[in-house]
């Protein structure tokens, strides 16, 4: 009964006249913010952060929370058509979707991508709903090691990711770490590896690596002439729609896609980017259609963007329920909240109640609110392949340039961006994914930092890793992973059984 009066109360608050607007209206924003190449959610939700403080507490949160998740729904459009991830997270999604974008698919790509996001959105409102104190302090119950172990998990999981092979995969992600450790070391305040650039301290930015390794380098390719052009397709209302058999192959992937993003949402510090490679790399394993994966197969681009909303989602559990944010965007979430004098915490649910069920409820109006938007919108997003290609390309490189000059107001940062173009460029030559290369930069830092940690609490006991039960039954998880993808275990059961 309490559920049902918690949510009664949830529908009170969210639908009010100023909280269904304002919801809206962040979505809205939120959707073509993640298209933009470079520009993201955090870039979004700090400029609009100045408009919250003359709102009410809640109708702030539910309009910077619509900014947030509808980013993530943004940002997988430019990764289909254009093979640039809007957010990082979107990035996984470029391995199918790019390729059904080629192959004349991209209304279907776009429409499986807005369904998955609504399904994974709403899954992770219901687990938010039913679960969100327990999985609260089921996340307190992680320390250092065993967010190492998700860490390695993660990395892992890319590498499998790779279409190109597991070495490979294993090469770049140990490239992306390498790129991480760039700039000021936390703990000691030294300077490494900027070869005495003083524009390197702060570290190389993600969006330079990830607009110039699928960005950039993707022009370079495509004006190589090694992709297919497919410009002036022409898509009918009804060739935006999958077919009966990939509408059954794509269930019980978005539904473990959701699951594992449900899961990795709630814990500080993994959210959408770790969820959508894991989920993928998982489906990659356990799906029939394995082989068609990283060619066009709808169910790699359903597994991230359901991953990738549920996460989006569950995140909020630890920020609200704990105080603990899981990015910089959650961050700016909590100054909000702070800003009007709540403080985050195990007592919002009870001293807040309807600011906490407010905002999920809104939750599910704001992911019928983007499904309404982005279904009408694909032929419009599709139309984009229609451009001629020597229009097209100075453009996209035009908007990643005033993108990545925006954040910072760095040119250094712009040269660098070309510099990871024509990086990406050579890699892709040589049949090297960058997408595992960009969850090795992501991870590699907190990976470093968590090790340190575990490392100073267990007083320079490795040991740590393995006596802690969580910790060891995830580096087993990735042990396994890896065994699996590295050596054909079935082969081999065949050749033995086949001995007399």
């Amino acid at each position: 009964m309490e559920l049902y009066s918690n949510l009664a109360l949830g529908f009170s608050t969210a639908t009010t006249p100023a909280n269904l607007l304002y919801c809206f209206v962040g979505v809205f924003l939120g959707t073509f913010i993640g298209v933009l190449p470079g520009v993201g959610p955090l870039a979004a939700v700090a400029m609009l952060l100045p408009v919250s403080f003359y709102l009410e507490p809640t109708t702030a949160l539910v309009m910077l929370a619509g900014v947030y998740y509808g980013a993530e729904y943004g940002g997988s459009i430019a990764s289909i058509l254009l093979n640039i991830p809007g957010t990082p997270s979107s990035s996984v999604t470029c391995i199918d979707g790019y390729p059904m974008a080629q192959q004349g698919r991209a209304g279907v790509a776009l429409f499986a991508t807005s369904v998955a996001s609504f399904f994974g959105g709403i899954f992770g409102v219901i687990v938010m709903v039913l679960l969100a104190p327990r999985l609260a302090e089921f996340a307190l119950l992680f320390q250092p090691a065993e967010y190492f172990s998700v860490m390695v998990l993660g990395l892992i999981a890319a590498s499998i990711v790779s279409s190109s092979g597991v070495l490979r995969g294993l090469m770049m992600v140990c490239l992306g770490i390498l790129l991480g450790t760039i700039g000021v070391d936390v703990n000691s305040g030294d300077t490494r590896f900027t070869a005495g650039v003083q524009e390197l301290r702060d570290g190389v930015s993600l969006v330079v690596v990830a607009m110039g390794l699928f960005g950039v380098s993707e022009v370079m390719v495509s004006l190589r002439g090694t992709t297919q052009s497919y410009a002036g397709q022409n898509v009918r209302g009804r060739d935006i729609f999958p077919t009966r058999a990939e509408w059954r192959r794509s269930f019980l992937p978005a539904l473990r896609g959701a699951t594992v993003g449900s899961f990795f949402g709630t814990l500080p510090g993994t959210g959408q980017t770790v969820a959508s490679f894991v989920g993928y790399a998982l489906e990659k394993k356990v799906n029939r259609n394995k082989a068609q994966f990283g060619k066009g197969a709808i169910e790699g681009v359903v597994v991230p963007e359901a991953a990738n909303n549920a996460a989006a989602q569950t995140a909020f559990i630890p920020t609200l329920t704990l105080g603990i944010p899981g990015s910089t965007t959650m961050a700016l979430m909590l100054g909000a909240l702070m800003i009007h004098g709540i403080t985050p915490g195990p007592r919002l649910i009870s001293d807040h109640p309807d600011l906490f069920w407010g905002l999920i409820v809104s939750f599910l109006f704001g992911n019928f609110f983007l499904l309404i938007l982005n279904i009408p919108l694909i032929g419009l997003w599709v139309r984009l392949l229609r451009v001629p290609h020597y229009y097209l390309y100075p453009t996209v490189i035009m908007m990643i340039c005033v993108g990545v000059y925006g954040i910072s107001n760095s040119l250094t940062d712009v040269w660098a961006t070309l510099a990871f173009g024509l990086i990406g460029y050579v890699l892709r030559l040589f049949r090297f994914e960058p997408a595992p290369m960009l969850i090795g930069f992501v991870l590699g830092p907190m990976m470093e930092e968590f090790f340190r940690r575990a490392m100073l609490l267990s007083r320079g006991d490795p040991m740590v890793f393995l006596e802690r039960p969580g910790s060891a039954a995830l580096l087993g998880i990735g042990a396994l992973l890896l065994c699996i993808s590295a050596f054909p275990i079935k082969s081999i059961l065949r050749r033995l059984l086949r001995r007399p």
